[in-house]
């Protein structure tokens, strides 16, 4: 039998900084600030479910233009050589190296009113004005934030495509678009499954860049817990175990869309 004992730190840190963590907002969540059974903290969640949906409308627009840019993207990289792919796989990670708040900081200075972006709309007649504060902005913020999630996972799986199945296609005479339709396109749906995910999840719980970027009317399910649970950790954690909860339920119909691939 082979040792588990490797398998031992990874344990104790998932029981340590994970699941109890979730143990304790699952009590509190279910509690009153005396500790008794109580459902108030959901009755309490319900007055934010506007906000709630309006996050994952956010997440999902998001997640859509990250998914249409990064897969030809990612495409254009497996035709580069080597030497080329790395380099703009660097060039896609660098931004990443910088801290989360510096780089919206920088699209605030961008988007601002006589900001670089307003200038030069200002040379082609568009007359003065501030970007910031609407939902535009923010959707821009989370594409800007999280798009290289969305290319690596892609160029990783197209990557590995076996050159030998897109030859005999061609031998057998399909032209590049049935190529990419029969061939390209359902090889790299695992990739494009990993890219959703990594995607989605993140920008349904983000906070700060709506906070920034966006307007009274653009504030986030994420800004939402951080602000509440400082003055109602019930109703904080009420509303983390539904965000919670809607996020095991995505990444389930994920996996299963993984698993028909493939079966397939």
């Amino acid at each position: 039998m082979k040792s588990r004992k490797p398998s031992i730190p990874y344990i104790i840190w998932m029981v340590v900084f994970t699941m109890i963590p979730i143990v304790m907002i699952g009590c509190t969540a279910f509690t009153d600030k005396n500790g008794n059974f109580s459902l108030d903290a959901f009755s309490n969640a319900l007055f934010y479910s506007e906000v709630f949906l309006k996050s994952l409308w956010i997440a999902f627009l998001s997640t859509v233009i990250c998914l249409v840019l990064a897969y030809p993207l990612a495409y254009m990289l497996t035709k580069m050589k080597q030497s080329s792919q790395n380099t703009m796989i660097m060039l896609f990670m660098i931004p990443m190296w910088m801290n989360f708040l510096l780089r919206i900081y920088a699209w605030i200075m961008i988007l601002q009113e006589n900001g670089p972006l307003d200038n030069f709309l200002a040379i082609l007649g568009i007359p003065h004005s501030s970007y910031l504060g609407n939902t535009a902005a923010v959707v821009l913020g989370m594409v800007y934030e999280y798009l290289p999630f969305m290319i690596l996972p892609i160029y990783t799986v197209m990557s590995k495509i076996d050159g030998g199945l897109i030859e005999a296609a061609r031998d057998l005479g399909s032209g590049n678009v049935t190529v990419f339709k029969k061939v390209i396109f359902p090889l790299s749906i695992p990739g494009v499954i990993s890219g959703i995910t990594m995607v989605f999840v993140p920008s349904a719980s983000t906070f700060l860049v709506s906070q920034y970027l966006g307007g009274t009317d653009d504030i986030m399910i994420g800004d939402v817990i951080d602000k509440v649970f400082w003055t109602d950790q019930n109703t904080g954690s009420a509303i983390s175990l539904i965000l919670m909860v809607f996020i095991l339920i995505f990444l389930i119909i994920m996996n299963l869309f993984g698993d028909e691939e493939a079966i397939a």
